[in-house]
Order: C-alpha cells, then structure tokens, then sequence
C-alpha cells in the first residue's frame, strides 16, 4: 500500500496464468495434446509450426486476472478491494498447482 500511495503513474495489479509448451515431434501428437487439454479446461492452449517446422504445443490456462489500481498517481481502489484482488490470485495459484 505504501508503494502505491507514492506511485505516480498507472498501476496494475497482474496474474498470469500457466503455460506449458511442448515440443511434439509430429501435428498429430500435438493436436491429440491439444485435445486433451481443451477438454480438460485449458481453452486458451493452441498450436503452432514454426518456418522449420517445429511444432510446439502451448497449454494455457484461463486463469488470467489484470485489474487498474491507479491512474496518474491517483488510487482508484480501496485496500480492502486490493487485499480481495491478492487472494482471487492466491487462488487461481493453486489451481495453476
């Protein structure tokens, strides 16, 4: 809180979500990994192929959170509210586990 009272520009509070990339040595194998992962919940996961023909399979999680605390040094949010934010996080931490 200390830090964002003396913030004199935007901040934002910020979670990513997991991501596991997978090296597949056939499209196959990657679209079946894909499957698998969008079933299980991971809708963000894709495919790519790269110029040499890498494929890499990317499992991603939805489990994204990004939200302004500040604008131009003004706190546009209550600690209350910040100490919510740090535990939906926590949360979605431990569904990255």
């Amino acid at each position: 809180m200390t830090a964002l009272e003396k913030a004199t520009g935007d901040v934002v509070f910020k979670f990513e979500p997991f991501v596991l990339h997978v090296l597949c040595q056939e499209l196959r194998d990657a679209q079946l990994l894909h499957s698998v992962a969008v079933d299980s919940g991971f809708r963000n996961s894709g495919i790519t192929v790269g110029r040499g023909g890498k494929i890499t399979m990317a499992v991603r999680s939805t489990h994204c959170l990004e939200v302004p605390l500040s604008h131009k040094g003004r706190l546009m949010v209550s600690e209350e509210y910040i100490e919510f934010l740090v535990h939906v996080a926590n949360q979605k931490m431990e569904e990255n586990l």
